[in-house]
């Protein structure tokens, strides 16, 4: 039996990076699946290749930030598969970068409207379909850097700090109607986004590898199969939920881990015990 068989959902963002391994593993685990972005080609693409290895998938052009393109998106889904299970607000953009003082009020709107308001708007358009079901899961993309701060990505870290709170909110308000609203924190993965600066794919791939604990650079199945635990039944009493999905990164500051090859204690005094001095032997 397949996880989401029967299920229909819409992932945001799906036309590359982790939008698009989940399109193909939903629908190769028994959803049929909307598609939707602005890049028409690539998303046509993920929805064939989708639907070659899994239950029918299409496409639907869609710009997040825009309440009726939004809303068009969960008509398609309700009309083409007759109704919506799942939710997968995953649509984003680096957006601004660099200095607070030298970002434009333009750009820091445009990373807001994006990576924010196009997870408000997929939840709101996307509740009354799933009550209609009995219920339904969603699942937004958020970062770690809506964990933590980070220096240069001033807007963006905002934007996803609001997507973990919107998260938390939403859950407590739609879990009566059976409703599951939970949120993925990734960390260094290796998607078109972080490609976006120019360096090449085995570049990027080193760099992320020393970001964290885990020495490899995070992939989109990663976050792909964390989508699919949210969204599937396995996950029946989780909401309100981060799931962060970083390699370790947040759990303690770069030079604190162990790196491959390292001797264990190397360049740190062995100690069994630290306690107050009279203990000291």
């Amino acid at each position: 039996m397949t996880e989401l068989q029967g299920k229909v959902a819409i992932i945001t963002g799906g036309a590359s990076g982790m939008g698009k391994a989940a399109s193909i593993l939903f629908a190769k685990e028994g959803a049929n699946v909307v598609v939707a972005d602005l890049n028409v080609k690539g998303g046509e693409e993920v929805a064939a290749q989708a639907s070659a290895g899994g239950n029918a998938c299409v496409f639907q052009r869609t710009d997040v930030s825009l309440e009726a393109d939004v809303k068009a998106l969960v008509t398609r889904a309700v009309a083409e598969f007759g109704g919506l299970d799942i939710m997968f607000n995953n649509a984003g953009i680096g957006g601004a970068v660099g200095p607070l003082e030298e970002i434009s009020v333009e750009d820091w709107d445009k990373t807001q409207a994006v990576c924010l308001r196009g997870v408000f708007l997929g939840i709101k358009h996307s509740v009354g379909a799933m009550r209609a079901r009995g219920g339904g899961a969603i699942v937004n993309t958020a970062s770690i850097a809506g964990v933590w701060g980070y220096p240069m990505l001033h807007a963006y870290s905002a934007a996803k700090a609001g997507v973990v709170n919107l998260t938390r909110s939403a859950a407590l308000e739609f879990a009566a109607d059976g409703i599951r609203v939970n949120c993925i924190a990734p960390g260094g993965v290796a998607t078109p986004i972080v490609g976006a600066i120019g360096i090449n794919k085995e570049t990027v791939e080193a760099t992320l590898a020393r970001g964290q604990p885990v020495p490899r650079a995070g992939q989109p199945d990663d976050i792909a199969y964390a989508a699919l635990y949210l969204a599937g039944p396995h996950a029946g009493f989780v909401t309100g939920h981060t799931l962060v999905v970083d390699g370790g990164a947040v759990s303690g500051p770069a030079g604190t881990y162990r790196r491959p090859g390292d001797a264990r204690g190397a360049g740190a005094q062995r100690m069994r015990f630290a306690g107050p001095s009279f203990e000291q032997g």
